[in-house]
């Protein structure tokens, strides 16, 4: 290596160190690395855990993708793909849009719909044919084109919360966000404390606040019952993002681990602030 390219590379290898520690210092984990899903593990409906049917789940230019051009039909085929380790107090950060067609045989409420879902079961309790994974889901919806149509709603198979201090039963809740049509970047925030209180944020805006997540309900098929143990109160789980036969990308999806600040109301509610001025 040529003395001046050795200079270069060196610095830039200096520059890049110097990034990393950066976001360490900063608190914020990068969920996905914009190269490759290492550490995620798929799971797909009909299929064995990490069978990536068809290439659905895939990076491209720094972008992780859900696609459907392996597919001849949905056939619903659910899929999710799931962050190697659990959370249980955190801010989660997803920048997505989606874009193309619906695959042929989606579900017609799966028009433009994906999600983030949130204390979810590991993947490896879920049965081959299951559908979703119990868990409290941060839906993702694109505009039609035409209708208004929220998006950072909840969803909840095999789940239930409390609104208002009332048990909420109905599969989803729709939030306060407004509609995003197109191809646009959307930020979805997902603050989660436990088995306490959970806040979804659309591009800064909180739309939707509930508490008390926990096992039970339906709109969830083919589990094992020995996971699905209702009434327990969900305390931590699995992140997992998810294909149901609309084409979605996401650009970036970070963490910021509450855990070291949790139980110091003082220290929480400080780190909160300065989160909310990023």
């Amino acid at each position: 290596m040529k003395p001046i390219f050795l200079k270069t590379f060196l610095f830039a290898s200096l520059l890049l160190s110097g990034l990393n520690l950066s976001a360490q210092k900063n608190g914020w984990i990068n969920l996905f690395n914009g190269k490759d899903l290492k550490d995620w593990t798929v799971k797909i409906a009909k299929h064995n855990l990490n069978d990536n049917y068809a290439n659905t789940f895939r990076v491209e230019n720094g972008v992780m993708k859900v696609s459907y051009d392996g597919y001849q039909e949905f056939d619903q085929q659910y899929g999710h793909i799931f962050y190697k380790k659990p959370f249980s107090t955190y801010l989660l950060r997803v920048e997505y849009r989606f874009v193309g067609e619906q695959v042929k045989g989606g579900e017609g409420w799966a028009l433009r719909n994906s999600g983030a879902m949130l204390h979810g079961q590991a993947p490896e309790t879920m049965l081959k044919d299951q559908d979703f994974p119990i868990s409290i889901e941060g839906q993702l919806l694109g505009g039609d084109g035409i209708n208004p149509r929220p998006t950072g709603n909840v969803c909840t198979p095999g789940t239930t919360i409390f609104v208002n201090g009332k048990l909420f039963t109905p599969h989803c809740l729709d939030s306060q966000s407004k509609t995003y049509h197109g191809e646009q970047w959307v930020t979805a925030e997902f603050l989660v404390l436990g088995d306490s209180i959970i806040k979804h944020i659309v591009n800064k805006d909180t739309v939707l606040t509930y508490t008390k997540p926990q096992i039970g309900g339906g709109n969830v098929a083919n589990f094992d019952p020995k996971v699905k143990q209702d009434g327990k109160a969900l305390t931590g789980g699995y992140i997992s993002l998810q294909s149901e036969s609309h084409p979605i990308e996401f650009r970036k999806v970070m963490l910021f681990d509450l855990a070291p600040y949790y139980q110091d109301k003082k220290k929480l509610e400080k780190i909160l602030a300065k989160l909310r001025e990023e």
